[in-house]
């Protein structure tokens, strides 16, 4: 069972800090008071993790708020363990995290998310952060942008022998 770490909670707070900031400076709206309550009570207890089960109803309301805007996945669509590799090469996912991501929870879900994001050896942190920086549809506005075409793509394939 994957608890809810404290430094997702953080993320939620200040989501939700962005979010629906107080109007006066001092009152705080009802999700980031529930979240408030929960990262206060992991700090004064030195807990690391929250049960995703056992959090109060707000505080879990304001947490899956935050979480639905996250991204889902880790994958940038290339994928490793489908040529027998047991950590993928592109998102640093195990292949049982790879085959089970539909049904699994939100938080555990996020403790692998934390995991390769400490680990930071998957393609997706080193060689295809700036692409992934850039979104989907970089490539095609910087071509539409220079008024051309997509270069087609050609296969040479190698020779063996005399030419």
């Amino acid at each position: 069972m994957a608890g809810i770490h404290i430094t997702d909670i953080e993320s939620a707070i200040n989501y939700w800090r962005h979010k629906r900031p107080s109007p006066d400076g001092v009152t705080l709206p009802p999700e980031l008071r529930a979240l408030a309550e929960v990262y206060a009570l992991m700090v004064y207890f030195h807990e690391d993790e929250a049960d995703e089960f056992t959090l109060p109803a707000g505080a879990a309301a304001a947490w899956q708020g935050w979480y639905d805007s996250t991204p889902d996945t880790p994958c940038i669509a290339i994928c490793s363990t489908s040529q027998g590799d047991e950590l993928c090469k592109g998102c640093g996912r195990t292949f049982s995290e790879v085959q089970h991501w539909p049904g699994m929870s939100p938080a555990e879900k996020r403790h692998t998310w934390r995991r390769i994001t400490i680990e930071g050896d998957a393609w997706r942190f080193n060689r295809y952060v700036e692409r992934a920086a850039e979104g989907p549809h970089a490539a095609v506005a910087a071509v539409a942008a220079a008024g051309q075409q997509p270069a087609a793509r050609t296969r040479t394939r190698p020779r063996f022998g005399p030419a």
